[in-house]
């Protein structure tokens, strides 16, 4: 029986599962994340790959390398980058055979089976891939506003953070945010955390935290957190319609597939939002929300590779992390 790698390295964390081409998980490893473009390029996000992978193969019984690692990375974005991933990930010799790609085509495979489907990752960030059954997929630059991009913990607490500054000095409407964003870092004014994100990146780096203040002063019906989180929902439906229209599956049944933390918690504003986009402009379409983690479809993908029966995927998707 053979065994395989599998890896989804996001912006914050990063897993590895080694599993046997019968479905069983026998190794398991979970650390920071190994996106190039924030760790401080792909030597560093190599060497960190390098020791969860070590991690999750230890105590393995024997010294035969696995027959192949799927490593689907965030940051693997671009053709160029696309193409450094995939030498760097076969230089270091983890297996006999390698296969790199972004971490939306595991939250993909993980999400659905079906043959025609978009998956829209909202995490820290945001991104889409689509997929047909006739072999066409569609990909998007996704590197942020310079490429068209908003959404994600990151930009929801980016503007819950504008929002709440610019109540407080009368530029804007009023909002509970500019009491829940200071109360949110321990400071007296919403201005005194735009301040102190400005002089320390640590700060600056913790924005994001903001994200689950926006969608709980939406809940008890703050107008602007309200606004923030429909402008999440509008990008959301926004990209999958726009992969579904690019493979011509807008009139088709097709899944979409949602994951990340945004999404992972299925607020009833947010998804109304998408469901309504998702209704004026690919009807047909079945929304799917992930609940295994990510990395469980870059195993599948690994199964797929080897051509492992339909049996060793069900066994994979009953593992549960530890």
């Amino acid at each position: 029986m053979g065994t395989l790698i599998a890896v989804d390295g996001g912006n914050s964390k990063t897993e590895v599962l080694v599993c046997d081409t019968g479905g069983a998980v026998l190794g398991h490893a979970l650390g920071p994340g190994t996106n190039h473009q924030t760790v401080g390029g792909v030597a560093e996000a190599m060497a960190r790959l390098d020791r969860l992978i070590a991690e999750a193969r230890a105590g393995l019984p024997g010294d035969d390398p696995p027959d192949v690692v799927v490593c689907c990375l965030a940051g693997a974005d671009l053709p160029v980058e696309l193409a450094t991933l995939t030498d760097a990930v076969a230089s270091a010799n983890w297996a006999t055979k390698s296969v790199l790609d972004n971490d939306t085509v595991a939250l993909l495979r993980a999400g659905t089976d079906a043959r025609d489907a978009v998956a829209v990752v909202c995490g820290e960030g945001i991104n889409c891939v689509g997929r047909a059954a006739d072999g066409r997929t569609v990909r998007f630059p996704a590197l942020g506003p310079i490429s068209g991009d908003w959404g994600g913990g990151g930009d929801i607490g980016r503007l819950a953070l504008w929002h709440a500054v610019r109540a407080e000095d009368g530029r804007g409407p009023d909002t509970a945010l500019r009491f829940a964003v200071a109360v949110h870092f321990g400071l007296a004014t919403a201005t005194d955390v735009a301040i102190a994100a400005h002089l320390d990146r640590a700060v600056a780096a913790r924005v994001g935290e903001l994200a689950p203040v926006v969608f709980r002063e939406a809940a008890g019906g703050d107008r602007v957190a309200r606004s923030i989180v429909v402008r999440q929902g509008e990008e959301v439906a926004a990209f999958a319609a726009a992969a579904l229209r690019r493979l011509d599956l807008a009139a088709s049944p097709a899944d979409v597939v949602l994951g990340g933390g945004v999404l992972r918690g299925r607020d009833p504003l947010l998804f109304s939002v998408i469901r309504d986009g998702l209704a004026a402009t690919a009807p047909h379409t079945r929304i799917r929300v992930v609940t295994a983690p990510p990395v469980v479809g870059a195993a599948l993908l690994g199964l797929d590779a080897l051509g492992a029966p339909p049996q060793a995927a069900a066994a994979l998707r009953r593992w549960s992390r530890p």
